[in-house]
């Protein structure tokens, strides 16, 4: 299977390669702000726009007169961040029509996502990486890029720099050494996660608690006076806490969706509409914190690739309200109750394990009984089974046997 993926390492790089990478970011950011405020003023008077192509050409046009520095830099940088613009732009107008909500391209902050993408001759050795205009720069760990490079994005994270090459290569067949399983996955707030076999996945809530820690450091960068050195050093420290807490989430989702993408066979989850969630100010914090949508999107590229398959079921689909083993819907079953009782057959069990086992049914496609409507073939809603080819730009090992959630 031929797939698009990517390798994201920590970069080392010196002080004379710092001062070039920023330069670099910098000039990428400045690039995409020039392109966005002449495509503004020709909006305004012509209410029409460029293309990234063009704005290119008026750039290179610029640069011997006055924008010199930038022949300091790759040249990728700037038509780079000219073809995200376009992208953005696009994005915007098709939403329009679409009636999507996408907003307007904004101008970029300078320490804020810094970032820049480059093309052309790069490639990857033992401990470093080469780049164009960058030369060979150290990485933390060894480096095992496979496939054909298309792509290079070099990023800062606080005080750190990574680099990420996306590639395309082809992913051989992946051998289940272990028994194929279906499995229903209910997502909740006490537990991250319920399976259909009784197991709860605990969630690290890497936010919650550092809560407290990010409103103290958050109250101190406040009171830095703007522009001083204190207040510098308050936002490093402040960034770096919250690249703690994002990692921490990112290690565990990888590791959950990795165990259930290579140990089962088909995995069922709830097509859920997170962003309408969020708008509950009781659960927001805790919704957002377990990271359900980047759970989802991980197992929708990783079944693909480990050769399972994903079953989403609909949004309004009766999980936690339907009866495991009658099949009967019990109404008026509210969110505070934990433990379901049938009123029919008598069945006690507790909320998220029975909703995990109705999710179950669905992916093994023994799914009778009774619903609302009396349809002995799922009540007439629709089931999401995904597709096995997948193209996916995010990193994963080729581990070929999973020991577990943290193996």
């Amino acid at each position: 299977m031929l797939v698009q993926q990517s390798y994201r390492y920590e970069l080392k790089p010196n002080n004379k390669q710092k001062t070039l990478l920023s330069k670099h970011a910098g000039c990428a950011r400045f690039a995409y702000n020039w392109g966005l405020a002449r495509r503004m003023e020709e909006h305004k008077e012509t209410q029409k726009s460029s293309n990234a192509i063009e704005q290119h050409r008026q750039l290179n046009a610029l640069k011997k007169t006055e924008f010199p520095w930038m022949y300091e830099v790759s040249k990728c940088a700037p038509q780079e961040a000219l073809r995200d613009l376009d992208k953005a732009y696009k994005n915007f107008f098709r939403s329009i029509k679409s009636g999507k909500k996408i907003g307007f391209p904004k101008f970029k902050k300078k320490g804020v996502n810094d970032s820049f993408r480059l093309t052309g001759s790069m490639r990857s050795l033992k401990r470093s990486v080469v780049l164009p205009r960058l030369g060979e720069i150290r990485t933390k760990e060894r480096t095992n890029v496979k496939g054909r490079i298309l792509s290079v994005t070099v990023s800062r994270e606080a005080d750190r720099w990574f680099v990420a090459f996306a590639v395309e290569r082809k992913r051989g067949e992946y051998i289940r050494t272990l028994q194929e399983t279906a499995m229903g996955v209910d997502v909740g707030i006490n537990s991250f996660c319920v399976l259909s076999d009784g197991t709860k996945i605990e969630s690290p809530k890497p936010l919650e608690h550092s809560l407290k820690l990010l409103k103290r450091r958050s109250k101190q960068h406040s009171r830095k006076k703007i522009g001083s050195a204190n207040r510098k050093k308050s936002a490093l420290k402040l960034a770096r806490l919250h690249r703690k807490i994002r990692n921490r989430r990112s290690d565990f989702l990888h590791k959950v969706s990795t165990m259930l993408a290579k140990t089962k066979s088909a995995v069922a989850v709830e097509d859920l509409n997170v962003k309408g969630m969020v708008k509950n100010r009781h659960l927001s914090l805790r919704i957002s914190d377990a990271g359900w949508s980047e759970f989802l999107r991980h197992l929708d590229y990783k079944t693909k690739w480990y050769g399972s398959s994903l079953v989403k079921a609909p949004k309004f689909y009766p999980s936690s309200k339907m009866c495991s083993s009658c099949k009967t819907i019990k109404e008026n079953f509210k969110l505070s109750d934990r433990i379901f009782r049938c009123d029919k057959c008598g069945l006690v069990i507790d909320r998220d394990v029975n909703a995990a086992i109705n999710l179950k049914y669905l992916a093994t496609g023994s799914s009778p009984g009774s619903y609302a409507c009396r349809d002995t073939s799922g009540g007439g809603i629709p089931i999401k089974r995904e597709s096995t080819s997948h193209v996916s730009l995010k990193q994963e090992a080729d581990a070929k046997v999973s020991s577990g959630i943290f193996g």
